[in-house]
């Protein structure tokens, strides 16, 4: 049975690219913006399940980091990204009330979104953000569609409309049933996400990418989260000297050094 398969694509600040001031504050309009890699898990499970059973791969994407006018382009080029993989089009929602991002807006505008293109048989997204890593649009989009929630896959299989999951809980594995339409989260474990070749790059630019505003969705935004201030963890080493007369002395006095800390115990 073909699959109409949507997958959930956040541009993210690329800590790669990590911009700080002395003072430890992020300078997020300095950082560029990248895929998650999760979220390119993702889109690979998407092209593979299409592979498989046949039809589309649509991304959904809401930019959450501003300022948006100029940030639009490099949330497209990110969408574009997806779609030289393998997606079939682009769907994306630019709009002020967006930024920065609320788990809880973002997952209204996607749902939203999702509605207005007509629903897909499942949804896919990567198990958190490479920023903000809150985990919570996959499960906040199944709740306000009504449909069922896997979080934290790393196998799926579909047989007519049950899907087959196996999920990562840590200490062992889980494997569950459900049936579609849902929305599935996957963990880094599931695949190794494609290269694209420079023609699959080129033929992406042919695919359609549409942007919306919140407006056109008929969502109201009600922010719950106001971000205030983003740092990073400033870590100051000791810069403790070790020294002594041989090899002996120095290993001894690391020991007690290693031991007044806690780093090992005797």
């Amino acid at each position: 049975m073909p699959l109409n398969i949507a997958v959930l694509v956040k541009a993210s600040l690329d800590p790669n690219m990590l911009r700080a001031g002395p003072d430890g504050r992020v300078a997020a309009d300095e950082m560029p913006l990248a895929m998650s890699e999760y979220d390119k898990n993702a889109v690979e499970a998407a092209v593979q399940l299409k592979e498989r059973h046949g039809g589309r791969v649509v991304v959904l994407s809401a930019l959450t980091w501003g300022p948006p006018a100029r940030r639009r382009r490099e949330a497209e080029q990110v969408l574009r990204e997806a779609l030289a993989m393998g997606a079939d089009e682009a769907h994306l929602v630019v709009d002020e009330a967006l930024v920065p991002g609320d788990p809880a807006v973002t997952s209204q505008a996607l749902a939203a979104l999702a509605r207005k293109l007509g629903g897909f048989d499942l949804y896919l997204a990567g198990e958190a953000s490479m920023d903000m890593i809150s985990s919570q649009v996959g499960a906040r989009v199944a709740e306000i569609l009504g449909v069922p929630f896997v979080g934290f896959a790393r196998s799926l299989e579909v047989s007519g409309r049950t899907l087959r999951a196996t999920r990562d809980l840590e200490e062992r594995l889980e494997t569950v049933e459900v049936e579609l339409p849902a929305v599935v989260s996957v963990t880094g474990e599931i695949n190794k996400p494609r290269i694209p070749t420079l023609l699959q790059i080129r033929r992406a630019f042919a695919k359609p990418l549409k942007v919306y505003s919140l407006a056109d969705l008929g969502v109201k935004a009600e922010r719950r989260v106001h971000v205030e201030d983003v740092r990073v963890i400033t870590v100051r080493r000791k810069n403790v000297i070790i020294e002594g007369e041989s090899l002996e002395e120095v290993a001894d006095k690391l020991i007690d050094a290693l031991i007044s800390e806690g780093v090992i115990r005797v």
